[in-house]
């Protein structure tokens, strides 16, 4: 195998999702650089795999990357793979790729499971744009601001979600962004799957009243915001007739929306009507 740093996508729930290149890749490396090293012998004690494998997770020392970038200029190979799913998201490995990259040392996707697109592909919301958020901030005054910086994005949204915050968490999604479509997708490809679409205050009820909703790994699908129903207030527009006595209309639209957050195209179509 050539010396480069392989990033190994991983089963996310059941372990015959695994690529026949994966395998192939995680065979023949000299090691693999796990999150955790136990949950993953699981995977490698299951398809006979005998790697040697190192920890390498977002709190190892920068000693670690550089023991990894040491095997790649000895000329060996090394496999990166997380607990589940594509590393590097929202699960470590960033630092390391970075590294590689910054040393010219080439990195290659192996693709594979994925919990953000499998819940996307089964949501039943559209797909054509999407907007990864990841895991929203704990506290609830940080996880408050930050739903809103998302609630004029008219892509679908997706989050990970702790089982212990789901709740408090679709509390804060509904004062925020209304009562949208969205979808929990649970334990995916587990034995205990459960995918139900409907509003967030449904998923709301659903969760609160099934224990069981509230145990495993969860993604939330969530509408984006409705461009035609953004409705603009009186100090919006009179940021659009200022600036469009300066600039092309797609530029004062532009401008303005870096301010306000709202799409460009409602605003230029706002500009284009008053003319």
């Amino acid at each position: 195998m050539p010396a480069c740093l392989y990033i190994v996508a991983t089963p996310i729930g059941h372990l015959d999702d695994i690529t026949l290149r994966a395998l192939e890749v995680l065979k023949a490396a000299h090691c693999i650089a796990a999150e955790d090293t136990r949950h993953s012998a699981k995977l490698m004690r299951h398809f006979g795999i005998d790697t040697p494998m190192v920890s390498y997770h977002d709190h190892s020392p920068a000693a670690h990357t550089e023991r990894l970038l040491r095997h790649l200029r000895e000329g060996k190979s090394v496999a990166l793979v997380s607990d589940a799913g594509t590393p590097l998201i929202s699960d470590p490995g960033y630092k390391l790729v970075e590294a590689c990259q910054q040393h010219g040392f080439q990195v290659i996707p192996i693709p594979g499971a994925s919990a953000m697109t499998a819940a996307l592909s089964a949501s039943g919301l559209p797909t054509d744009r999407f907007y990864f958020e990841g895991f929203l901030p704990v506290k609830s005054g940080q996880r408050g601001t930050r739903i809103q910086a998302l609630k004029r994005l008219e892509a679908t949204l997706i989050l990970f979600e702790a089982p212990r915050r789901v709740l408090s968490t679709l509390d804060a999604l509904i004062a925020e962004l209304g009562d949208r479509d969205a979808a929990l997708c649970r334990e995916l490809t587990k034995a205990h799957e459960t995918i139900y679409r409907g509003s967030l205050s449904q998923l709301q009820v659903f969760v609160r009243n099934d224990a069981n909703q509230q145990r495993g790994e969860m993604v939330l699908v969530i509408r984006g915001c409705d461009a035609e129903a953004v409705q603009l207030n009186a100090e919006v527009e009179a940021l659009l007739d200022r600036l469009v006595k300066e600039l092309p209309p797609r530029r004062a639209a532009a401008v303005v929306a870096d301010v306000t957050g709202l799409p460009v195209r409602v605003l230029y179509q706002a500009i284009l009507d008053k003319k």
